[in-house]
């Protein structure tokens, strides 16, 4: 099966590449950016090679630098923001920091005199006219650098610029070598599959050969093997993903093998518990133990305010209580972990593919201490840690999860405690999840729920005064996030018709009578995160 391969240099949308990739029908295989390119790994199935993007400078020491024998293996190669810095650099161009960087939406014009690909100074010409093909005369490209081509090494040839006068797409003359100064993974960055097609079927000759369905099967294969007859427990929240990794196990292993944990924390959306309760069952469950411990994780939370240590505490106490109830239930030794981690919380956490992904934000799953010792020992199992959410939505579908689970917005691990800023008190998370039932219920019934990629309210540490029946009223302030997204690494606002904000904000302070005002966040990904903390 033809196959591309993707060097991680620590790019947030490093596995973006990939994904895109895979939905053209292709496989894609993630490896870290300086991993030794053995016969193993450039075998006859590998039709190309693409370069991430990377937080790092080339110049630095902190830059991942490839194995030298990409430049001498043949294969086509492209180079993303880094990955085009780092080929320029490696070739003996220079790279040099940019005096105001280039980040978001910036116009790329093709320059026509360059993209003549009858130059006679070209010897590529063939290929640079096949993936010239993929790109429109003139679009808005999705930029993250702070580093530019200062001067391009011998052979490289700039054919676009950007709107601030920076290079955006060079080619080589004489090796199937391109490059390109921004980000076609994103999805807002337009023409961005074209661009991607154009690489992977018209320059690498790729053919199609991999499925979703294909994907299962290997995922499969690979838990019964690694796991065999050992038991497994899966940490359940009842969102889309653990809801997934739990079918899939379920449809995997035996059931008897099968241990499904949900921890009631107190932290969970109205009515969680038991609709959690009758989603498992509906799959198959049979041993299905229900923890609560709301006093526990509302003790832990007590006196912090700080985003990351409420994470750490409520990771730490989930291994806790998960040891605890393990040991009650006499689970073995070789009992399994399993957990609903997708590649976005890897990413976010610093721990994507290779070593220089940035931290982001800490995931209950990920980050914990607790957790990391686990991953070091290997009894930790994350069937879907290559997935992004609508690929595990895609997932689910093909093995028979309920429509209604499936297309469920996201909720995070850490629950209702990292959309309610400041101390967590059970007061807080009462007001907030009736607050948050009341926003969703109404999405559903006006027919926007599906429309939205994510929506949630937050609770602000702040109380504002408001008049209610002509008495002072001293409220909370709710904000109402609401966002439309692919896979989650960037977000847009979702743009709401008026009439059913302002409609949606009155319902609310009616209906709560804790809350006082109602804001809308109106900020897109980056530069914020979609969660508040």
């Amino acid at each position: 099966m033809d196959k591309i391969i993707v060097l991680d240099f620590g790019s947030q949308t490093t596995q973006l590449i990939g994904r895109r990739i895979r939905d053209m029908g292709v496989y894609s295989e993630v490896i870290p950016g300086d991993t030794p390119l053995t016969n193993e790994i450039l075998n006859s199935d590998v039709r190309g090679i693409i370069l991430s993007g990377s937080p790092e400078s080339v110049y630095t020491k902190e830059g991942a630098v490839p194995d030298q024998k990409i430049y001498t293996c043949g294969l086509p190669l492209l180079g993303i923001c880094y990955g085009l810095q780092r080929m320029n650099h490696d070739q003996g161009g220079k790279v040099e920091p940019l005096p105001k960087r280039e980040y978001g939406r910036i116009g790329v014009k093709i320059n026509t005199k360059n993209s003549n690909t009858n130059n006679s100074n070209t010897t590529n010409s063939d290929l640079a006219a096949r993936f010239l093909a993929g790109f429109a005369p003139s679009f808005t490209a999705w930029m993250s650098h702070g580093d530019t081509l200062t001067t391009l090494a011998d052979g490289f040839r700039e054919y676009g610029t950007s709107d601030t006068g920076y290079p955006a797409v060079v080619l080589h003359d004489a090796k199937p070598w391109f490059g390109i100064q921004f980000h076609p993974e994103v999805t807002h960055c337009e023409g961005g599959d074209e661009i991607l097609k154009a690489f992977v079927f018209d320059v690498c000759g790729a053919s199609k050969g991999w499925t979703m369905e294909q994907y299962v099967e290997e995922v499969r294969s690979s838990l019964a093997k690694r796991v065999g007859s050992n038991p497994v427990l899966l940490l359940i929240s009842g969102g889309v993903d653990s809801t997934v990794a739990g079918a899939l196990l379920l449809k995997t292993l035996k059931s008897d093998q099968v241990h499904l944990m949900y921890m009631d924390t107190g932290l969970m959306r109205k009515d969680e518990t038991k609709t959690v309760k009758a989603t498992l069952e509906r799959l198959g469950a049979k041993h299905l133990h229900i923890i609560y411990c709301e006093e526990e994780f509302l003790g832990a939370l007590k006196g912090l305010d700080e985003p990351e240590a409420k994470r750490k505490a409520i990771g730490d106490l989930f291994i806790t209580i998960q040891e605890r109830e393990v040991e009650r239930l006499g689970l073995p030794d070789s009992c399994f972990l399993a957990q609903g981690t997708l590649y976005t919380d890897l990413i976010e956490s610093g721990k994507g593919v290779g070593k220089k992904a940035h931290l982001i934000k800490s995931h209950h799953n990920v980050g914990s201490p607790l957790v990391d010792a686990k991953r070091r020992l290997g009894r930790i199992i994350e069937p879907l840690d290559k997935l992004y959410k609508d690929e595990v939505r895609r997932l689910g579908r093909i093995i028979g999860v309920d429509e209604e689970v499936v297309r469920r917005h996201p909720f995070p691990g850490p629950g209702l405690a990292v959309r309610i800023l400041g101390e967590v008190t059970k007061e807080k998370c009462d007001i907030l999840r009736d607050a948050d039932a009341v926003y969703i219920e109404e999405l559903k019934r006006r027919s926007l729920y599906d429309e939205i990629w994510q929506a949630f309210a937050v609770l602000l540490p702040i109380r504002s005064v408001g008049v209610a029946g002509d008495v002072r009223k001293y409220g909370w302030v709710l904000a109402l996030r609401a966002i439309t997204s692919a896979d989650g690494m960037t977000a847009d606002v979702y743009p709401f018709p008026t009439k059913d904000l302002l409609e949606i904000s009155t319902l609310i302070t009616n209906t709560v009578k804790d809350i006082g005002r109602v804001t809308y966040d109106i900020s897109s990904k980056p530069p914020a995160t979609i969660e508040w903390e």
